[in-house]
């Protein structure tokens, strides 16, 4: 079946309700309930009682602030974020997988459409079972309201009002654009609160409290975009073994968050990026002075944060960084887009080959006869379907035979 029709069939057949969904002989995807322990380090939170109030205008157009009530509540407190449902595809039978990939999606999705061929993908040619985890306030862990046109159209309004210099405003990104401008920080605690919650997935794997993987079946990462930073951190962390001889493919990612080009209308608007990059990047070291509860998250006592400044900037920790990447060199694999302009081909081979280009890490760089785009490598139109599906399967077929 070609890349477009599998695609569309997909898209039709997954529901996240259902407990068991039967793709076709091989493959059945099976959602699974999940509740973050880890809310209280959110904003709002019990360890982070950091608030924000949006001083706004005196216009009266701006009022009831539209921006204030729908976007910036208490992170802690948003639902959604915290019980939410994961989804494996896996090959057909009640006993337990021993192997599995993660996959961890990019940056302001909201849907898992583009994933599940690649998942049945994954499935097929590696014989793995792939589980599909959202990242926090991404796909199922974000409000309906985020993802509203309607509503969206309203905040987006009062946006350009406010910032009218405003470039690649979108009703896709002003949700998560407007969050982050107003409270960039929120990029660091969803990033922790993620990496948490993976970890305790995989523990209670191991645990064997999973009814579908066996507690000692091996994992791996598959990650696409902003996902790989996730995926490396974990790696680089290795908590209690745990990933020891995990591989990681990367597609469209693997540089540092600072090497990033994420202005786009389907990703950050340019207000939100200058607002993340001067917190995340350039101020970092201040604000954890001044914020008690950044700096005991963020200190060099946690493995896990250390890893995770030195994937924020290439400047930092770059010796420690590079060292950890020659370590795991043969365990990664990046294939990147030569005309993605996001997550630029060249910044990846700085970031994983490292400042002298003696990290042997495999960087391919592949590029498609057809036009494409960073968030659309493989586009849904009949007039290329051909060529897309030839593309797709060159390119998995790559990915998969280094993850199998």
């Amino acid at each position: 079946m070609k890349y477009i029709d599998l695609h569309s069939k997909l898209k039709k057949l997954i529901n996240y309700e259902d407990e068991e969904i039967k793709i076709d002989e091989n493959v059945i995807v099976r959602n699974f309930n999940f509740d973050s322990k880890f809310k209280d380090i959110l904003p709002g939170g019990k360890y982070n009682h950091d608030t924000y109030e949006y001083c706004s205008s005196d216009d009266p157009d701006y009022e009831p602030d539209i921006i204030q009530t729908m976007l910036n509540m208490n992170d802690a407190e948003i639902p959604e974020n915290i019980h939410f449902r994961y989804h494996l595809f896996r090959p057909a039978g009640d006993e337990k997988v021993k192997k599995v990939i993660l996959l961890f999606h990019g940056f302001n999705e909201k849907h898992w459409a583009k994933y599940l061929t690649w998942a049945k993908t994954l499935v097929d040619k590696t014989g793995k079972a792939v589980l599909l985890f959202p990242i926090a306030f991404h796909m199922d862990r974000a409000p309906l309201s985020w993802s509203d046109s309607h509503q969206m159209y309203a905040i987006s309004q009062q946006r350009k009002k406010r910032h009218p210099e405003v470039i690649c405003s979108t009703l896709s990104n002003v949700a998560i654009s407007t969050r982050l401008h107003n409270k960039p920080q929120r990029f660091i605690w969803s990033g922790l609160q993620t990496y948490y919650d993976v970890i305790s997935l995989v523990e209670s794997i191991k645990a064997g409290q999973h009814s579908d993987i066996a507690p000692d079946a091996s994992i791996d990462f598959f990650s696409y975009s902003i996902g790989s930073l996730l995926a490396q951190v974990l790696m680089m962390t290795n908590k209690d073994g745990y990933f020891s001889q995990s591989r990681i493919c990367m597609f469209c990612g693997g540089a540092v968050f600072n090497r990033l080009s994420p202005v786009s209308k389907f990703i950050l608007d340019s207000e939100a990026n200058v607002s993340l990059y001067s917190y995340v990047v350039e101020h970092l070291e201040s604000h954890m002075k001044r914020d008690k509860v950044l700096a005991t998250y963020l200190n060099d006592s946690r493995p896990e944060a250390v890893n995770f400044r030195s994937m924020l900037n290439y400047k930092i920790f770059t010796d420690f960084r590079e060292e950890r990447f020659r370590q795991m060199h043969d365990r990664i694999l990046a294939v990147t887009l030569e005309k993605d302009s996001v997550v630029p081909p060249y910044e990846v081979i700085n970031t994983l080959q490292g400042i002298r280009r003696d990290i042997p890490i495999e960087v391919d760089i592949l590029d498609f006869p057809y036009i494409y785009k960073h968030e659309d490598p493989f586009p849904e139109l009949t007039s290329i379907a051909d060529a897309v599906d030839k593309e797709f399967t060159k390119a998995f077929e790559k990915m998969c035979n280094f993850l199998k």
